[in-house]
């Protein structure tokens, strides 16, 4: 089968179904941290038409999450309607972002291609576009850690839950609190080292999306002429 699996960079995923035999390939605008030939570094938009059977894209959430709701607005015009709030002093262009990346996100649900999954964390897109089919949690497929992740899908099943284990919670020093693990050890990252990191998809969903959405109709196994268009 043939997969592509957009906005990744670190290969997770890519390898999970690459090791199942299929025909799988990442693309991102950043280069494959693991090197690997059976990678795009483009824009994912340009490579779309390439015979794929499934797609599996990862958005940027950065302009699509709630937690960013504080930086789109002037600070001091809490009391006012939304409508009539100035733009943020730091973040002028915030608003416009969020548009381009919600035309993003829908580029990838309309996709010319038979089978697509879409995640992303819990944002304005299941009201700008709709629900997503299933929220998903790493510690529901074998990484005791908390990361909620919304799952919209065309021509695919919702993931079934592979192996529940207790999430490794840490309360906040002021009580006020929870927090995953990771995501406090991520904090404590420079900024592109942190977003990268946050952007890796736990191996237990990799193998969970590769063993119950890779046993579909389509090419099963890489034949020659796929590699030769390893370049």
């Amino acid at each position: 089968m043939r997969v592509l699996v957009a906005c990744e960079f670190s290969g997770r995923v890519r390898e999970a179904f690459r090791a199942k035999g299929h025909d799988a390939w990442s693309c991102d605008l950043l280069p494959a941290d693991d090197d690997s030939p059976y990678h795009y570094q483009c824009n994912v938009f340009d490579i779309l038409d390439g015979g794929w059977d499934l797609m599996i894209a990862h958005p940027p959430c950065t302009y699509l999450t709630v937690t960013g709701n504080s930086w789109f607005y002037h600070p001091d015009d809490k009391h006012l309607p939304t409508d009539e709030r100035r733009p943020h002093p730091r973040f002028p262009n915030r608003r416009q972002h969020r548009e381009e990346a919600v035309e993003f996100f829908m580029g990838m649900m309309e996709a010319d291609i038979p089978k697509i999954a879409v995640e992303n964390p819990v944002g304005i897109m299941s009201t700008r576009f709709r629900k997503p089919d299933q929220y998903i949690q790493p510690y529901e497929f074998g990484d005791p850690e908390r990361k909620k992740t919304g799952l919209w899908l065309k021509g695919l099943p919702c993931l079934v839950p592979t192996d529940i284990v207790e999430p490794n919670i840490i309360q906040y020093k002021n009580g006020k609190g929870t927090d995953s693990k990771w995501h406090m050890d991520t904090m404590k990252l420079p900024p592109l080292e942190r977003m990268k990191a946050r952007s890796i998809t736990f191996q237990g969903i990799a193998d969970a999306m590769a063993d119950q959405w890779g046993s579909t109709n389509g090419r099963e196994k890489i034949d020659e002429k796929d590699e030769e268009r390893i370049v």
